[in-house]
């Protein structure tokens, strides 16, 4: 009786230990919009002509995964405009606490605005939105995802929160 219970436990812990440890964390229902992110996407756009700015082109080389934990959607950016290269990392997830989303993005030390940019952002159905300041005017920028591989964003500003003045916009690609 001794062995044969051996047996048993033996063959139970070699079908649950490869389990476990290949096991992935289920993903939290509020986490799942932001698994539309993930991926290699290339974005081409324009920043518009506007009072502090000059038209110009840039892209942008974005990839997201999921963290190991999958409590967080991790984005590094390198984005390429006429004034040079920065590069970010950010990190998006759910707050349920305050039953909100939040997106936290950090830029390289070469960049200009190398302060953290954190902010609460709203998804509604396939449209994020994320909200900062920058010169005394509230700024957007808006993700608006048309299908599982297109996205466009424009990015806007505003100094009363109620007219809003469109000073970049661009489209993304998923390539892989």
């Amino acid at each position: 009786m001794n062995y044969l219970s051996s047996v048993v436990v033996m063959a139970a812990l070699a079908v649950t230990i490869p389990a476990l440890a290949g096991s992935t964390p289920t993903l939290r229902p509020e986490l799942e919009p932001l698994g539309i992110a993930a991926g290699t996407w290339h974005y081409h756009g324009q920043d518009k002509a506007v009072a502090d700015q000059k038209a110009s082109q840039w892209t942008w080389l974005q990839e997201c995964g999921w963290s190991a934990n999958r409590a967080f959607m991790t984005c590094s950016f390198t984005m390429n405009s006429p004034d040079g290269v920065v590069k970010t990392q950010s990190v998006s997830t759910y707050n349920y606490k305050d039953k909100s989303y939040w997106h936290y993005e950090m830029f390289d030390s070469d960049a200009s605005g190398s302060d953290p940019f954190i902010s609460r952002m709203t998804i509604a159905n396939n449209t994020w939105i994320n909200y900062g300041k920058s010169n005394k005017k509230t700024y957007r920028v808006v993700y608006h995802y048309t299908s599982s591989t297109q996205v466009s964003v424009l990015i806007e500003l505003t100094s009363d929160n109620v007219h809003w003045v469109t000073v970049a916009q661009g489209e993304g690609v998923k390539t892989s």
